[in-house]
């Protein structure tokens, strides 16, 4: 109801051309501190981070239509990037020096996408650099604008293009599928038509074909079953990680609005990327953020951001 409030959002006008894109994603990288003498930003059809700890690959996928979803995409993997070129040199051949699970990895890529590149205070950096790289101007480009765009709520396909709201509904819709799969009250024949189902409950859409549906990810057919839970423990995780570092570091945030991460940066240095696996999930929750993981904050976070209350 809040959203419908206010003025209708009109898409963005392109085309935004590739180079352009790539260009303010790599800049946009150097500002939250990837270091390309160890990695680079390649394409392909799904994003992702990977390689090795000397050598991270991330990637994303652009669209001369919006150039937003090739942006956030950037964004996101640079923050898991950042958790690896961050672990502690001394352990990384030895168990200890591992990355705290995969929900803690997902933590840092949502923490960095999520809670600091769609804050109020990003996109006042972001603006200008956006204007400047496709030469607009006005107040389609404006940080309200943008800042609108990058928090609107609406229901659709495709999981890795989803707004916080909406995005545990798909995660929802895999986890209950994954497990009538493995325990066998599901058969692999039927899992397209039963994903279409349980995407109508939740989402109220209709799934036009299998790419908008049960295939549009990599992770079932690369036999990666059980992870798409780690994406909502991830954001959980995330919203807990920053709030306690803002309430840490007053310059945070204002550094956020100058493009300048190195606040936010050193205190994930010291509080989850140089822990390695030293720590249990929780332990590590408990030393930085003075509990063990609840879903109380992060759904704090979403009533401020979405409602204002």
């Amino acid at each position: 109801m809040r959203q419908k409030e206010l003025p209708a959002i009109q898409p963005l006008n392109g085309p935004f051309p590739v180079d352009d894109q790539r260009r303010i994603g790599e800049q946009l990288m150097k500002a939250v501190g990837f270091d390309f003498n160890q990695g680079r930003l390649d394409v392909s059809l799904h994003p992702f981070c990977g390689g090795s700890t000397g050598d991270v690959r991330i990637t994303t996928r652009y669209s001369e239509a919006n150039f937003m979803s090739a942006l956030m995409g950037v964004l996101h993997e640079t923050g898991h990037a950042l958790y690896e070129q961050g672990r502690p040199e001394k352990w990384r051949r030895q168990p200890v020096g591992l990355a705290r699970g995969m929900s803690m990895h997902e933590s840092q890529s949502l923490l960095i996408e999520m809670q600091a590149c769609r804050s109020r205070e990003f996109v006042t950096y972001l603006a200008p650099l956006v204007q400047e790289t496709f030469q607009g101007e006005g107040a389609a480009l404006s940080p309200e604008y943008l800042h609108r765009i990058l928090t609107k709520v609406e229901p659709g396909f495709i999981r890795v293009d989803a707004d916080e709201i909406t995005y545990p509904a798909h995660i929802l819709v895999r986890y209950k599928l994954e497990k009538a799969l493995i325990a066998g009250d599901l058969q692999i024949q039927d899992l397209p038509a039963a994903f279409n189902e349980e995407v109508k409950k939740l989402l109220n859409l209709t799934v036009p074909n299998d790419s908008l549906g049960c295939l549009q990810d990599i992770h079932w057919p690369g036999g990666a079953w059980g992870y798409f839970p780690s994406y909502t423990l991830g954001a959980m995780t995330a919203a807990q990680l920053f709030k306690a570092a803002c309430q840490a570091d007053a310059d945070i945030l204002p550094g956020l609005s100058k493009g300048d991460f190195a606040p936010l940066r050193e205190w994930l240095r010291a509080n989850v990327h140089a822990k390695g696996s030293l720590m249990t999930t929780d332990q590590l929750l408990v030393a930085g953020t003075g509990r063990p993981l609840t879903a109380e904050v992060f759904r704090t976070h979403l009533r401020e951001r979405y409602l204002g209350r």
